[in-house]
């Protein structure tokens, strides 16, 4: 996109902005309020809608990088009064769909056949829109089975461009207008979430997520991943099991099916980390729009999930890493919490432990042994903004989808069950996890990985030990020969000194004694260059 494209994306967003009567949202800051003014011309035309609404209408309007902002934001019913957070809250699932025959359309094109070829009672209205695609329902003509066709909307990449190019303009004048936010990595930020959003265009992908997801988590009691059908699924098209469930955000609705909500809650952190640290490929968008709880044993409940379209994963060193940092911080070890954080290069290596650590312990302390709904996250957020401040502590892009995924979590936990003791439940799986990962049981388990590659190569194992003989055989032999060269070499360095020099003296002492004066000091220096000049020539 152009710069002009830039500019006019720009001038968009401002007048939506605007238009939509959200400069209340403005923080009471002298230049920003300055700033608002200069846009006076452009009048609240939504004044009859509540500010949730109209929040909510405007992010919509954006369109898909401003409804997942919306969605992440949610479920912090603790950062946004009810009727923000019930408004924003219809993002997830409910954005205006586009029209069922342009679907039919798109999935037609995709299949390169009419719908009739594979499903029977294809119904053109959506049953879910969200800001990249849409579901609509059909029955399969094989076997009878109720399915979900997924599909991309319709000319949405370039939108989802231009936002992105304009989301990395601004990361770059940022850290120049605010140098403090150099520390944030707004570009590396912006990056990684460029590729979560063109990853979820791909709908093959979203498909591969699912499959390898059901697999972590065959004949699971704590979630269930429907079935993707891989051979009627396009990149802009995915056919899926349709799953009936109780939406996890309508607590009415769960309560009134018996639902052991404790339980539940406590499932929904289990299976977190379990995705994280068991599977290391954990779902990335557990907003409530995406996740399910099964009508049936309510008393024993079942997840159900959805939208696999982002997922995440992470190295051995960073789960390792986050792992221990968990534990120290439910052992309120703080100093081991500052190591850690020192050793993995979040800080820099000058950084006071010291200090570091009595900064940890003074936000970190007051929140524990408190239920959730006691705990004020906004201000901890912003002690963890000064504490990042002061110790020039770095976003660690590659975590970002974790952070967001935690974020979910918390969000989810607090909407089920506003007692439940998050650090009572993660601590024992952590620990158990971390106890794995060395001892005998981890060495088990690299033999159990390591024997059926060592035996593939066993018979193999005397051609390779010939080969590596000879191979050393021949490197020996090319190191004597080089040897040898640079020894020469260097003996013809020295020979070609001792000439140089001698000749000096020669020549010197012939002079001298040309000219009558210094008659024995001219004799020693023409008898020393001669005998330097036979060496010499000796030793080339």
């Amino acid at each position: 996109m152009t710069l002009l494209g830039e500019f006019r994306r720009l001038c968009l967003i401002i007048r939506v902005f605007f238009n939509y009567g959200l400069g209340e949202l403005v923080p009471n800051v002298a230049v920003l309020r300055i700033v608002c003014r200069l846009f006076f011309w452009l009048p609240n035309r939504h004044k009859d809608k509540p500010l949730g609404e109209r929040l909510r209408l405007a992010l919509q309007q954006l369109g898909p990088v401003w409804i997942k902002f919306g969605q992440m934001m949610s479920t912090r019913r603790d950062l946004f009064s009810t009727e923000i957070a019930d408004q924003l809250t219809l993002l997830q699932d409910r954005v205006a769909p586009f029209d069922g025959s342009l679907a039919r359309q798109c999935i037609e094109s995709a299949m390169g056949a009419p719908l009739a070829t594979w499903f029977d009672d294809f119904d053109q209205q959506a049953l879910a829109s969200a800001s990249i695609a849409q579901v609509h329902r059909a029955r399969l003509k094989s076997n009878g089975q109720e399915v979900v066709l997924k599909v991309i909307r319709p000319n949405i990449r370039p939108i989802i461009k231009a936002d992105i190019r304009l989301m990395y303009r601004l990361a770059k004048w940022i850290p120049k207008l605010l140098p403090d936010s150099r520390r944030l990595r707004p570009y590396e930020v912006v990056k990684e979430y460029e590729k979560t959003l063109f990853d979820e265009l791909n709908l093959l992908r979203e498909a591969a997520n699912a499959i390898q997801l059901r697999r972590n988590f065959k004949n699971s009691s704590t979630l269930y991943i429907p079935k993707v059908y891989s051979d009627l699924c396009r990149e802009n098209v995915l056919v899926m099991e349709r799953i009936y469930g109780i939406p996890v955000s309508d607590i009415t609705a769960l309560e009134q099916n018996g639902t052991n909500m404790k339980l539940l809650a406590e499932r929904g952190v289990q299976v977190f980390f379990t995705q994280v640290f068991r599977d290391n490929f954990f779902h990335a968008d557990m907003h409530p729009g995406n996740i399910f709880v099964s009508y049936q044993h309510p008393q024993d409940p079942l997840y159900i999930g959805i939208d696999f379209g982002i997922v995440g994963a992470l190295n051995k060193a960073d789960k390792r890493y986050l792992a221990e940092n968990f534990v120290a911080f439910f052992n309120r070890d703080y100093q081991r919490v500052a190591e850690l954080h020192l050793h993995s290069g979040w800080v820099p290596d000058d950084t006071n432990v010291e200090d570091f650590e009595f900064a940890i312990r003074t936000l970190c302390e007051p929140i524990f042994a408190k239920p959730l709904a006691e705990i004020s996250f906004g201000h901890l957020l912003l002690n963890l903004f000064n504490t990042a401040r002061r110790f020039n502590m770095e976003i660690q892009p590659q975590l970002v989808l974790l952070q967001k995924t935690l974020l979910y979590i918390e969000g989810l936990g607090r909407q089920l069950y506003p007692k439940l003791d998050l650090w009572a439940t993660a601590k024992p799986f952590l620990e158990n996890w971390l106890r794995d990962q060395s001892g005998l049981c981890a060495l088990l388990q690299t033999l159990k990985q390591k024997i059926p590659l060592w035996a593939e190569k066993f018979p193999e194992l005397p051609e390779l030990v010939y080969d590596s003989l000879q191979q050393h055989k021949k490197l020996r032999q090319s190191l004597d020969h080089l040897s040898l060269q640079l020894k020469k070499q260097q003996q013809q360095g020295k020979a070609h000194y001792l000439l140089n020099v001698g000749v000096t003296l020669l020549v010197s002492g012939t002079l001298l004694q040309l000219i009558g004066q210094h008659e024995a000091l001219s004799i020693g220096l023409i008898i020393v260059g001669v005998w330097m000049w036979i060496v010499a020539w000796k030793r080339v």
